[in-house]
């Protein structure tokens, strides 16, 4: 389904130096805020408390707020567990107060504020926990961006598997880069949203790649950038209802889904943003600079199916006999 159609192709690889240029200053400046100001951990890789307490009435989650700010921890995390009158509250662990401490500190405030708040639950997060977390998230990184690798190096070939892995991982780079700058609260739920952001992206490029792949079958004598142009450009209305469409769901999340999704949504709203663009204008051009043909691309196939065909027309001995 096409909402428009561009009947002339537009000159995107024309712009490839221009946009590689940008990505490379936002990837490096990406690398620099991650260096220098580091990424702020949620609980789950910190360590922590994790308290459930319960109302026999709905939770306000306004003044529960107000409550663990009264106390100086700023940094925890509110949210609705279950139902609405269950709330699950994160406190980040402080030097000089032990957990059970701490969460005495928090059954207090609460009661300040409504003496029928009861504690269903404590559970204590230690260093050790949210280390192990923070390797196998990282571990999960870099066993999804192989296999997107290897995947594409199959269906397609190398240089489309580099390209495309060069311009996801500027994604992925950039949200971080992004989450360093503002400081904002990186948890389970942020790396969640990045490893979806990873296949968000390489289905963008399967798509623009596959195109580039039937171009070359049909517009035989045409060139490299001619025939990525025309790819880019036929898919393009493909790309913008798939795009709205999908930011349309991750925005109503961001503005209504409350504290809990706001994160989450967020780093899919940068991440689906950069992917059009890397998509696009980053991983195309990137391949082109490659090398990527028509030859390495379908060349031998069509030279095997050209012998079959000889093999097959050339007339047996036995014929004439």
């Amino acid at each position: 389904m096409e909402l428009f159609r561009v009947k002339k192709d537009i000159p995107f690889m024309s712009y490839g130096r221009l946009t590689t240029a940008i990505s490379l200053i936002t990837f490096i400046l990406a690398i620099f805020f991650l260096a220098t100001r580091g990424l702020n951990f949620g609980v789950d890789f910190t360590g922590g408390t994790m308290m459930e307490v319960s109302y026999p009435q709905a939770a306000d989650l306004n003044k529960i707020r107000q409550a663990v700010d009264s106390i100086g921890l700023k940094d925890a995390t509110v949210q609705n567990f279950g139902s609405s009158r269950d709330v699950l509250i994160r406190l980040p662990a402080r030097e000089g107060i032990s957990g059970s401490q701490l969460s005495e500190q928090m059954l207090a405030s609460l009661k300040t504020v409504d003496s029928s708040v009861l504690m269903s639950r404590v559970e204590f997060v230690g260093p050790q926990v949210g280390e192990e977390l923070y390797e196998n998230g990282a571990l999960a990184l870099l066993l999804v961006t192989v296999g997107i690798m290897l995947y594409l190096a199959m269906r397609f070939e190398w240089r489309f598997a580099v390209a495309a892995i060069i311009a996801n991982m500027h994604d992925v780079i950039i949200i971080l880069g992004f989450f360093a700058f503002f400081q904002w609260e990186f948890n389970l739920t942020v790396l969640a949203a990045v490893l979806a952001v990873l296949g968000y992206s390489v289905n963008e490029s399967v798509v623009v790649f596959d195109r580039v792949r039937e171009n070359f079958r049909k517009m035989r004598k045409a060139s490299v950038v001619t025939v990525i142009d025309n790819a880019i450009t036929r898919t393009m209305s493909r790309t913008v209802i798939t795009h709205f469409s999908t930011q349309l769901m991750v925005l109503s999340m961001l503005l209504f889904g409350g504290e809990v999704l706001h994160n989450f949504s967020l780093a899919l709203t940068i991440g689906i943003l950069f992917g059009i663009y890397s998509s696009v204008l980053v991983a195309c051009p990137i391949a082109m600079y490659l090398g990527v043909n028509r030859t390495n691309l379908i060349g031998d196939v069509e030279k095997k199916e050209g012998e079959k065909k000889e093999a097959v027309a050339e007339p047996h001995p036995s014929d004439f006999a």
